[in-house]
């Protein structure tokens, strides 16, 4: 069975940091770029950060830029968030996702296979 699988999330006081993580199995994903969403309560779904399946090439939300970094197993089928600095406004339900044409996209209907999720709560 091919999916996306995240970890990670939780509760978090205001300039703390956490690490998700995102385990892909069912297939081979290396050559797929993968990326992380969130959203939070009452909004839409929002890019926040993608790299390419050869790992040069990663983008970020304004929102998060210098505070979020992106990255990948050695095996390239897991892909990490960790995030610093976190503040209340990043509160959101956080999603995995995997785009088989292997580029960074910040556009949610690029990817093909999304996780089920994973709550982040950031005090303040």
């Amino acid at each position: 069975q091919v999916q996306l699988v995240e970890s990670g999330g939780g509760l978090v006081q205001a300039g703390g940091s956490l690490r998700l993580s995102c385990a892909a199995s069912g297939r081979t994903f290396s050559r797929y770029a993968m990326g992380w969403f969130r959203q939070a309560p009452g909004k839409e779904r929002e890019f926040v950060a993608t790299i390419s399946w050869s790992t040069d090439s990663t983008y970020y939300a304004d929102s998060v830029k210098g505070r979020f970094t992106i990255s990948r197993g050695n095996a390239k089928n897991t892909v990490y968030l960790q995030m610093n600095s976190l503040k209340a406004e990043d509160t959101a339900v956080y999603y995995c996702a995997a785009d088989r044409r292997g580029y960074v996209s910040i556009d949610a209907f690029e990817y093909d296979l999304w996780g089920q999720g994973t709550q982040v709560t950031v005090s303040s």
